[in-house]
């Protein structure tokens, strides 16, 4: 049997050669690691995959994802578990392909249970606990969104729920976070976006702002601007396009990287929503895009 020395040494022979592929690499998922040509620590939504998660099942999607080369990943959690895995499982099939995850998107509508509310959400941050997550991010408003309820007081409401379970969060060292689409800039009181609301109406030491690039501009809005305007309350980023990152030159990504890098953002993940290709195809195209982009470190 060929042992894990034996595999490096032909595998690297083959690399140098033009010769390994992504089907050759994910047979041998632990030496994943060893064989990264790129030293950039590209991340990846896996929601980007969804389709293939319900078609071929996580372990594949994890083998192919480390085949390309991204390293951290953000993930969907459900009923205490990822992907129907227990945190810890999760986890280990994870780090055992030379990746981290770092973090989940989860939502939960704001109730009037608040005791039902605070378990919920107690059991979510023991759970991100687990598997060794550093952030969980909610991607939806948790109000209703009407003419009735567009008013300052349910902002306020909805910032102190962010506040309550960022608190909740900070005692398991994981950090709470909102995720953006078009509606937070389309949506304004008084002609100022709900987004900026939302972020004067929580509490810096346990909400965190991730900044999903392609929504704020479809937004009608610069996310430069905002990196710069808020630079304390941005942790992350979802680099996004129309499809694959970089596919339609409407995006400034070099600006945004700039700008990011300027506030000391570290935690980036590419998310592909729509595709022209494959799923896979596209998400290889976005990793081979900043993998090449002088301005990404």
């Amino acid at each position: 049997m060929t042992n894990r020395r034996d595999f490096l040494k032909k595998a690297s022979l083959l690399v140098a050669g033009g010769l390994v592929s992504n089907r050759v690499l994910s047979t041998h998922s632990s030496v994943y690691s060893d064989l990264k040509l790129s030293k950039k620590h590209i991340g990846l939504v896996i929601y980007s995959l969804r389709g293939d998660v319900k078609e071929i099942g996580i372990q594949k999607v994890l083998e192919a994802v480390a085949g390309m080369g991204y390293e951290n990943l953000e993930v969907n959690y459900s009923d205490g578990r990822f992907y129907d895995k227990e945190p810890a499982e999760f986890r280990k099939m994870v780090e055992d392909l030379g990746m981290k995850v770092h973090g989940s998107h989860l939502s939960r509508g704001l109730t009037d249970d608040h005791e039902s509310d605070r378990a919920w959400w107690n059991r979510a941050t023991d759970a991100h606990a687990a598997a060794g997550m550093k952030y969980m991010t909610m991607p939806s408003w948790p109000l209703n969104w009407d003419e009735s309820e567009k008013s300052l007081d349910n902002v306020k409401k909805v910032g102190a729920y962010f506040n309550e379970i960022g608190l909740i969060t900070a005692q398991k060292g994981i950090t709470f976070g909102y995720h953006n689409h078009a509606f937070e800039f389309t949506n304004k009181i008084d002609q100022v976006p709900i987004y900026d609301l939302l972020i004067e109406n929580t509490n810096p030491s346990y909400v965190f702002f991730q900044n999903d690039v392609y929504w704020t501009q479809r937004g009608g809005c610069n996310p430069v601007d905002y990196l710069k305007k808020y630079p304390k309350r941005f942790h992350t980023l979802h680099i996004k396009d129309e499809k694959a990152v970089g596919a339609s030159g409407t995006m400034d990504f070099k600006a945004i990287f700039k700008q990011a890098y300027a506030n000391g953002i570290k935690d980036w993940y590419v998310e592909v929503e729509a595709y022209d290709g494959t799923p896979q195809e596209d998400v290889k195209k976005s990793y081979d895009f900043l993998a090449k982009a002088k301005y990404v470190k």
